[in-house]
């Protein structure tokens, strides 16, 4: 989750991002860019070309959050190459056109019913195992303890009022990295919400690559579970999906994952209050996502740090 550069809220930016959306080279004739809910990172529009329906990201670079756009149009070709994203059409600075997908779009209930997270799984198998065959020039690595260290950086930087907590924040995140150990490393899409899968009745679609990179796969599988409100048993259940089997330390490092991805998210909100210009209560959502990290964190059995 990030913000665009230019808000796309306010009036000039939905102004300037639509002008943007309908001025694109790829048209052969007037079209006309109509808003699409959902989304920070960009503003999103729909456009009817020569009989078909595009959606139109328009957003620039957000470095402080890790999103850069030539990163997430070769995730979003290779995706589609891989065939579990829709078709790019275009793409130039600041935009990416991509075919339409008509379904729906899940729910965190619709993730959590059991027949159609085996479907999920294999969507997220795909984007680890096939996409790299697809993959061309330079893309991001999306390591979370990297993002968190530099979280950390940027909001003393800012004076931030969660300054207090950072050293115990830095302190939990050294130590479930140390938990979680080596790791295996594919490319992921490390977003998934529920509003990032599309069910069109025949399959389903992953969209929205704006932090895919390389990055362990218990990232992608804890973000799922975080983000959708998994219980422990359904947890439990979506690795048996991935791995085939589960054992204790696996599951430890799973939820250590779970509590970084949960740590992020609170961190990104923390670092959205002091740089988006979005009518959004970032202080609330950092609070809510430090509440359920604490709560995870306390879950775990980390070492004792030697005095």
């Amino acid at each position: 989750m990030a913000v665009a550069s230019v808000p796309p809220t306010s009036d000039k930016g939905r102004t300037d991002a639509r002008r943007i959306a309908e001025g694109l080279s790829c048209w052969s004739e007037p079209v006309t860019a109509e808003p699409l809910g959902g989304g920070l990172t960009n503003a999103n529009f729909v456009v009817r070309h020569r009989g078909e329906r595009f959606v139109v990201r328009v957003g620039d670079d957000i470095p402080r959050h890790q999103v850069m756009r030539f990163n997430e149009r070769s995730a979003a070709l290779a995706a589609h190459a891989a065939g579990i994203s829709p078709r790019v059409l275009h793409h130039e600075p600041g935009a990416l056109v991509v075919a339409f997908v008509d379904g729906q779009v899940l729910s965190p209930e619709a993730v959590r019913d059991e027949k159609r997270l085996e479907r999920i799984v294999e969507l997220i198998r795909l984007c680890h195992t096939k996409m790299i065959t697809h993959l061309r020039g330079p893309l991001l690595m999306f390591w979370p303890f990297h993002i968190l260290r530099d979280y950390e950086a940027t909001l003393r930087e800012g004076k931030s009022r969660f300054v207090r907590e950072l050293p115990r924040l830095a302190a939990a995140a050294a130590k479930l990295e140390r938990r979680i150990g080596p790791i295996d490393v594919a490319f992921c899409h490390n977003d998934l919400l529920a509003g990032n899968l599309i069910d069109d009745g025949d399959r389903l679609w992953l969209i929205d690559w704006d932090y895919a990179g390389f990055n362990s796969p218990l990232f992608d599988l804890a973000n799922l579970a975080s983000n959708n409100g998994f219980t422990p048993a359904l947890e439990e259940r979506l690795l048996m999906h991935y791995y085939g089997k589960v054992d204790a330390d696996l599951l430890a490092r799973f939820r250590a994952m779970r509590a970084t991805s949960l740590l992020r998210e609170a961190m990104w909100g923390m670092v959205s209050e002091l740089h988006s210009s979005l009518p959004i209560d970032y202080v609330a959502y950092a609070n809510e996502h430090l509440e359920k990290f604490d709560a995870a964190l306390a879950d775990l059995d980390l070492p004792k740090e030697r005095r």
